[in-house]
């Protein structure tokens, strides 16, 4: 099978030859060029190489277009901070007021200099591999967006006390949102990660979420042309499945913290799921923790398909070792094939 029939087959809730594995690493390109993260990021000829490189190395399922979080938020005008081992963070909000948002418009997607390199490398990687290899492109939540533009304290007040500025502002991401999805799925991106964390249990109280994030989420999932994978960064997902598979979603993200197995039995027939190996713990795993773990998770969520290896948050940490990433690699070619005969340890 090629990774976009692997794909294909256990989305239908059927197993395939073995587990689909996502690898996200969006970093690690950076290493295997040889390159600072910056100097990586500036170009999408360095990308696309790294992702094919990579996507051959670890066997990937996907090529992944997601270049960092921030490139939204600098696609607005905001600061980009860039580090030497770690992901590029947003600067100092640029939304200092409340009142700022009436004057807030949409950026043109195709004028931004740094989304332009999003596209180019999509549409490059798009033809290289798209035929076998799913392209999975990135936009973050309208909802969870506010956190770069305004700071995560602030957004919340604004929840909570300016109602025509919070739908001011959320219209205005949507719009953005969308135009930024498609434009990659127009390019050449089979479906597109729509990173929500603010959305996650443990970030804001259910009642709340269900006013604004799912509503926000069910709205702009229908007006993105194509597959979309929800990813909740670390967060939980176990009290609002129902309400995930509701916003249209095919795939979605589980918190390292949370069951797989529970989670597998709770979501099937409503989406794929995604996880949920601990991003955060993976830079600490040796050869024998790394392999316990990739068994244990293939044995619980694997049976039946509908089942991704991925890690819980949708970025590898740079600081995961080559050596993990070739294992876990190893241990999907050893352990995820279908039929699954492994035996609880």
């Amino acid at each position: 099978m090629t990774s976009l029939e692997r794909v294909l087959k256990t989305m239908s809730h059927q197993e395939p030859d073995r587990v689909p594995l996502f690898l996200l690493h969006t970093m690690h390109g950076a290493k295997e060029l040889g390159l600072s993260i910056e100097e990586y990021f500036s170009k999408s000829q360095y990308v696309i190489e790294g992702q094919l490189r990579l996507g051959q190395k670890y066997q990937n399922d996907c090529i992944y277009t997601f270049f960092y979080g921030a490139i939204e938020s600098e696609a607005f005008g905001g600061e980009v901070v860039w580090a030497e081992d770690g992901p590029p963070v947003s600067g100092e909000p640029f939304i200092r007021n409340f009142e700022q948002i009436n004057q807030l418009n949409v950026p043109d997607i195709t004028s931004s200099k740094a989304l332009r390199k999003v596209f180019q490398a999509t549409e490059v990687l798009g033809k290289e591999v798209g035929h076998h290899i799913p392209i999975i492109g990135a936009v973050m939540s309208p909802f969870s967006l506010p956190v770069m533009q305004l700071g995560h304290d602030k957004y919340l007040e604004l929840i909570q006390s300016r109602p025509d500025l919070f739908n001011r502002l959320i219209k205005v991401n949507q719009e953005f949102c969308v135009n930024y999805a498609n434009k990659q799925l127009e390019a050449g991106a089979t479906a597109i990660s729509f990173f929500d964390p603010l959305s996650s249990s443990g970030m804001v109280p259910p009642e709340t979420y269900f006013k604004t994030g799912f509503q926000v989420a069910k709205q702009t999932i229908s007006m993105i042309k194509g597959p979309v994978i929800t990813r909740f960064a670390t967060g939980q997902i176990l009290d609002f499945i129902n309400d995930i598979a509701e916003t249209g979603t095919i795939i979605a993200g589980a918190g390292a913290l949370e069951d797989i197995g529970i989670i597998k039995s709770e979501c099937k027939g409503k989406f794929t799921l995604l996880g949920n190996m601990n991003g955060n713990e993976m830079p600490g795993w040796d050869h024998k923790k790394t392999l316990q773990t990739v068994k244990e998770i293939i044995r619980k969520a694997s049976p039946g398909g509908g089942f991704i290896l991925s890690d819980d948050h949708g970025e590898i940490p740079f600081h995961v070792s080559d050596e993990t990433l070739m294992t876990i690699s190893e241990a999907v070619q050893t352990y995820g094939y279908y039929p699954i005969t492994l035996s609880e340890s």
